[in-house]
């Protein structure tokens, strides 16, 4: 059973940083592009970032790129996501997921697995 783990979410004031894990369980990952989505209240699931699978290639929705890095280390199965200065509209949860591909992709559809999400909130 492939299960995607997050972990590393909370409560944050302007200008914080956090760091997301999600640790993969029931497959090796190391092939596939791996991916950060989030959803806002009230809002649909929206792309963050991903990391092709030899972790060479990465990609940014505009709204992250300059405070958001995605990394991954193959040897422990894990993805995480650096967010640094975190503002209000960065609220939501937090979903790792791992695509059926290896080139980095920002469509969900290509994506198999997803994990169960990690709440970040910003307090204001």
């Amino acid at each position: 059973h492939v299960q995607p783990v997050e972990s590393g979410g909370g409560l944050v004031q302007a200008g914080d940083s956090l760091r997301l894990s999600c640790a993969v369980s029931g497959r090796t990952v190391s092939s596939y592009a791996m991916g950060w989505f989030r959803q806002a209240p009230g809002k649909e699931r929206e792309f963050v970032a991903v990391i092709g699978g030899r972790g060479r290639t990465t990609f940014y929705a505009d709204s992250v790129k300059g405070r958001f890095t995605i990394s991954r280390d193959n040897a422990k199965n894990t993805v995480y996501l650096q967010m640094n200065g975190l503002k209000a509209e960065d609220t939501a949860v937090y979903y790792c997921a791992i695509a059926r591909v290896s080139y980095p992709t920002s469509q969900s559809y290509e994506y198999d697995f997803w994990g169960q999400g990690t709440q970040v909130t910003h307090s204001s």
